[in-house]
Formats: C-alpha cells, structure tokens, sequence
C-alpha cells in the first residue's frame, strides 16, 4: 500500500473504526517527559476513542501511547507517512513517523462487556464469614473489614475461649509483608482493646517460608484457605457446544 492511500485509510477510520499497523517507523514524544524512539518495527494501534497504542514485537507494555481524545494530523510524502497525535487535555504530543508499511486494517469492533473479577481478597473474606470452619470449628466471625489506624482487617472474629482473632486474607501467596501487616493490626486492636489475647492468622493458598517462620515468631497461625472460583463453577453451569441437541 502507497503512502497516500494509507493516508486516506486512516483517515477514514479514525473515531469509527480500531486501526492496527505493522510498520517500521520512529517515534517522537513530548508530554510528561520526553523520548525517542529509534527506527524499528512496531505495531500501531488507535482505537475507537482515539487512544494510541505502539508496542514493539516483545513484552506486553506498549512502549508509547496517548490517552483517548486525542487528535490526529496526517501527513505524507514519497518517503514517509507522518502520524502527528495531540492531546490538549494532557497536554502531550507524539509523532510516527513511518518509512514502511507492513500491514494496515481498519474495522469497526463492537464490545460493550465489563470484565468481571472475582475471587478477590474480598471475596475470600466474604467465603471464611459464611464459612467459617475453613478456619476452625470454634472461629465465630464478628465483622469484615473492621478499621484501624493502618487499614482494614479483612475478618475479626473470636474462639470458644474468647481470644479475639485478626485474619489477613491473601490472594496468592503470604509474604514477609503479608506477616508484618497482619501484626501491625493484631497490635493495634491490643492497643485499642486493652488486651493481650489476640490472635493473628494468615489466611492464603500458600505462604515463603521466610514468612511462616517470622509468622510462628510472632505466635501467629497459617491457614491454607483456596480464594472462591465463582466463574469456574459459572463455567460448569454452561452448556458445552457438544453438549446441544442437533
């Protein structure tokens, strides 16, 4: 494809359709910093709400881009496909400048999805308060998130010989700083109480073992407890395609 006509095509597209590129160019930015970026190939996107994405062929970060609203001049010679992009609102500019083009497509893409995410910190939460024998037999849970001065403890509760107990939650993994977080709480409801029986009790899938050991130096208990796979049992309810009757 011609200089020229590439330049009609985006120009077409621009705030109806996502336009990708494969094309060997350099980059200039000004906004919040100022950068270059040598002659090499990449990959352009500008999206439907005028967004601009430039990835090189490896990692998954996009090496430069511009926020939606941007506004886009283009220009072109014998040589060069220029793609100048200004943002007013971030006060940025950018510009490609093209010397050869591998690949241009232009569609109009229709998404109107939300990501749905769970199996969060808080939803673990909301598991050990409805069950709470994933702790133990005599965890009686009190409150989720109760606040302290140094954030909120993910579940407050006590046991059958009334030792209040702080549970940290974790979505992966107990770390050195899970540990000293969790005792930052277990001290402050001891200052806050006047008391010294509180338990503390790191809640995840599976812990360092510099953390278990800084845990069991604290007096403080580890709890393997899996993080809900609410979409996976949503999964298991739908229909399979060979599971539909012909």
């Amino acid at each position: 494809m011609d200089n020229e006509s590439a330049k009609v095509k985006i120009e077409d597209a621009l705030g109806k359709e996502t336009i990708v590129m494969f094309a060997r160019c350099e980059v200039y930015y000004s906004g919040r910093a100022e950068s270059f970026l040598a002659e090499g190939d990449r990959i352009i996107i500008i999206k439907q709400d005028r967004t601009l994405l430039i990835h090189q062929p490896k990692n998954s970060m996009p090496i430069n881009y511009m926020k939606e609203e941007t506004e886009y001049t283009i220009t072109t010679d014998n040589k060069e496909l220029r793609i100048k992009a200004r943002n007013k609102k971030y006060k940025e500019d950018l510009e490609v400048i093209i010397r050869k083009m591998y690949f241009l497509k232009s569609k109009n893409l229709e998404d109107n999805q939300r990501l749905i995410i769970k199996g969060t910190e808080r939803d673990m939460a909301d598991m050990i308060m409805n069950n709470p024998k994933l702790i133990s037999k005599e965890f009686k849970p009190l409150s989720r998130e109760e606040h302290t001065k140094y954030g909120f403890i993910d579940v407050f509760g006590y046991d059958s010989k009334g030792n209040l107990i702080v549970i940290e939650t974790k979505r992966y993994v107990g770390d050195l700083k899970a540990v000293s977080q969790l005792r930052r709480y277990v001290e402050r409801i001891k200052a806050a109480k006047g008391i010294k029986n509180v338990k503390g009790i790191l809640a995840c899938p599976r812990i360092t073992p510099n953390a278990e050991k800084m845990l069991h130096d604290f007096g403080f208990e580890y709890k393997r407890v899996l993080p809900p796979k609410y979409l996976e049992n949503e999964r298991r309810k739908q229909k399979k395609i060979f599971e539909f009757k012909k």
